[in-house]
C-alpha cells in the first residue's frame, strides 16, 4: 500500500493511524487541534502514559502514528523496550517528557524512536513532528520510484525567494551530505558572484573560478573546471567568487549554458544555490535543473514571491519537479503567516520545515563546518538529510532503522539466552 492510500484510510475518525497515550490535560489540550486540523477524533488520545499503550497494543494492533507520554515512567528506556516488543513493523514513535536529558534523547532517539519533546509541549511541536513523521512514510516510495545507479548525473536548484531565507544554509549542507557521507562526487555552484558565502560556510577562499569560468567559455573543459574549483574534501567541490563590487559581471547565458553542462558531465550532483535575481535574469539556471527546491519563511513578503516563483517555474521549467522548504519556521503566535495559510496561499503542500533555532546556527557558523556534521540529529539537521534523501531517492548511510525492528533487538538477545 502506498503512504498516499494508507494516509487516506479511515481519515473520518484515524483509526489504525493515530494513537496517543498521556499523562496531564495539557499535552491532550496542545494535541486536539492537530487532530482537529485532520479530522482525527479526540477519542484517540488516552490517559495512562507509556504504560497503558503497552497494555492496549498488546491486545489490539499499533497505529502508524504513536505519541506515548515518558512522565511517569521510572524506567524510560525499559519501557520503550517493551513498547517495542508489542508494535507492529512501521509504528512511528513520538515520546514526550518532563526529563530534559541529553543522553536520554540521544539513547530515545538512536533507539528508533523519531523524537523525543520535553513538556509542557506546544501544538506547533506536535503538528512539525506529526509532519516530519509522514515525510519519513514517504521516503520509501520515492527510493522505489526513483532507483538511482553510480551513473546518476542531477542538477539541483535551490531558489530562495528572498534574501536571508536560509538558501545557502539548504544547498551547502545538501552538498556536503553527499560528498562526504554518500561519497558522491558533487560541486556546489555559488552563483551570487558578488557576496556568496558558499564557501565561507566551510570556512574558504572561493577565489575567482566562477568569474574566470565566464569571461572565458571556450576555456572551460573537465580540466579547468579542476583547477578553478576549492576542492572541500575529495568528493565535494565548490565553484564561486567573491568579485570586486566595483568590477561590472556580464555574464553571457551561452557561457552559463556551457559551464553547467561541463559540470554536469564532470560531477553525479550539481547543487546550486541561485539568487533569485539570477533565476529572473538567466531562466537556463531552471530549465537545466532536475529538481528545484524553492526556500521561503513564514513571512508575509516571503509568501507573496513564493507564489510568483512558483508560477516563473512552472512557466520556464514544466517538467522539472519543485518542493517547498518553509525554513526558520517559529511557533504560530510569532509567524507573520500560518503553515495552514501558506500552504494555501501557494496552493500547494509544504514539502519540509526547518524549525528556528538562533543558538544552534550561531554555534554552527564558528565551526566554520556544515550543521549537518556537528548537529545532524538536531531538529534542523533532521530535515536538510531529509532533503538529500530526496534528491538521491535513497537513504543516508546513517539513516535510522525502524524503532521496532532496532528496538527488539535487545530483547531478542535475552530470549535466546
Amino acid at each position: 500500500m502506498s503512504v498516499a492510500s494508507l494516509l487516506k484510510t479511515d481519515k473520518s475518525s484515524g483509526e489504525n493511524l493515530f494513537g496517543a497515550y498521556v499523562c496531564d490535560d495539557e499535552t491532550t489540550a496542545a494535541l486536539v487541534p492537530v487532530l482537529a486540523e485532520r479530522d482525527w477524533v479526540p477519542s484517540l488520545i488516552k490517559s495512562g502514559g507509556i504504560e497503558n499503550a503497552i497494555r492496549t497494543l498488546a491486545t489490539t494492533g499499533s497505529p502508524q502514528f504513536l505519541i506515548v507520554d515518558l512522565s511517569n515512567s521510572t524506567d524510560p528506556m525499559g519501557d520503550i523496550n517493551a513498547l517495542a516488543e508489542v508494535c507492529e513493523p512501521g509504528t512511528m514513535v513520538i515520546a514526550v517528557g518532563t526529563e530534559n536529558d541529553v543522553q536520554l534523547y540521544r539513547d530515545l532517539t538512536g533507539s528508533g524512536v523519531l523524537d523525543y519533546l520535553i513538556k509542557p509541549v506546544t501544538s506547533d511541536q506536535l503538528r512539525e513532528t506529526l509532519l516530519a513523521a509522514e515525510h519519513s512514510l514517504r521516503v520509501p516510495d520515492e527510493v522505489a520510484a526513483t532507483e538511482e545507479d553510480d551513473d546518476t548525473h542531477k542538477m539541483v536548484a535551490v531558489v530562495g525567494v528572498r534574501g536571508g531565507v536560509g538558501t545557502t544554509t539548504i544547498a551547502t549542507n545538501t552538498a556536503w551530505t553527499l560528498g562526504n557521507e554518500l561519497k558522491k562526487s558533487t560541486a556546489l555552484l555559488d552563483m551570487d558572484i558578488y557576496f556568496g558565502t558558499g564557501a565561507l560556510s566551510f570556512d574558504l577562499e572561493p577565489g575567482r573560478g566562477l568569474c574566470d569560468a565566464l569571461e572565458n567559455p571556450s576555456r572551460v573543459d573537465g580540466l579547468f573546471i579542476e583547477r578553478a574549483m576549492v576542492k572541500q574534501s575529495d568528493h565535494l567541490s565548490i565553484l564561486g567568487a567573491e568579485a570586486p563590487l566595483n568590477d561590472p559581471a556580464y555574464t553571457d547565458p551561452a557561457a552559463l549554458s556551457h559551464l553547467l553542462s561541463e559540470l554536469k558531465h564532470n560531477f553525479q550532483y550539481v547543487i546550486m544555490d541561485l539568487p533569485r535575481n539570477m533565476v529572473a535574469d538567466f531562466p537556463l539556471l531552471l530549465t537545466e535543473a532536475n529538481e528545484i527546491i524553492v526556500v521561503s519563511d513564514l513571512s508575509l513578503a516571503a509568501t507573496r514571491d513564493t507564489i510568483r516563483l512558483l508560477s516563473f517555474c512552472k512557466a520556464v521549467a514544466p517538467e522539472t519537479n519543485i518542493k517547498i522548504v518553509v525554513n526558520k519556521a517559529t511557533s504560530t503566535d510569532l509567524a507573520e503567516v500560518s503553515q495552514k495559510d501558506f500552504a494555501v496561499s501557494v496552493e500547494r503542500d509544504i514539502d519540509w520545515v526547518i524549525p528556528l533555532d538562533h543558538k544552534l546556527m550561531i554555534q554552527v557558523a564558528k565551526s566554520g563546518k556544515p550543521l549537518c556534521q556537528v548537529a545532524k540529529r538536531s531538529k534542523i539537521g533532521t530535515p536538510l538529510s531529509s532533503i538529500t534523501e530526496m534528491i538521491t531517492g535513497k537513504k543516508g548511510s546513517a539513516a535510522k532503522e525502524p524503532f521496532w525492528k532496532k528496538l527488539s533487538k535487545p530483547a531478542e538477545k535475552k530470549k535466546a539466552s
